[in-house]
């Protein structure tokens, strides 16, 4: 009767009634791993049945003859970059609406009012002059001083 069983035994006591025997600890461990396992693997089942194709992205580069499929530029165009060089300034009397929407803060319409306000008024006389500009402030010509010049300088 002392003897270890992996299975639950029924047991009559005094009184006629079934009694439920104890399982050992070691039966109570497998039956606990395999519980785990089998909850393991049916999640794992469910998860992968349920769930789409996760997206892979790859980092390789594509070959040369593929990168750049749009139009060259012409003969007589040049390519020019949309942010400033390192060092560059950009004269705010002399640029043209490309040039100035290069600098920091400076979309199409400021770039265009830049140049409507230098049209009609006739060149700045410092950076500070931009502060004419409509929608050109104080916070804006700090962040363009160390990429502007005037010519008067």
């Amino acid at each position: 009767m002392g003897q270890s069983t992996l299975y639950q035994r029924a047991v009559r006591d005094a009184r006629g009634e079934l009694e439920m025997g104890r399982t050992s600890r070691y039966g109570a461990a497998v039956l606990a791993l395999l519980t785990g396992f089998a909850l393991f693997c049916g999640g794992w089942y469910l998860s992968k049945a349920s769930s789409p194709e996760p997206y892979q992205v790859s980092a390789a580069r594509r070959p040369a003859e593929e990168e750049d499929t749009s139009p060259g530029p012409s003969d007589g165009e040049s390519t020019r970059p949309d942010s400033l060089l390192p060092g560059e300034t950009i004269n705010v009397n002399t640029a043209d609406l490309y040039d100035l929407q290069r600098l920091p803060g400076i979309g199409e319409k400021r770039a265009q009012d830049i140049i409507t306000w230098r049209e009609e008024h006739g060149p700045f006389l410092s950076v500070d002059g931009l502060d004419q500009v409509p929608g050109i402030g104080p916070g804006i010509i700090e962040g363009l001083r160390e990429y502007t010049v005037t010519g008067n300088e």
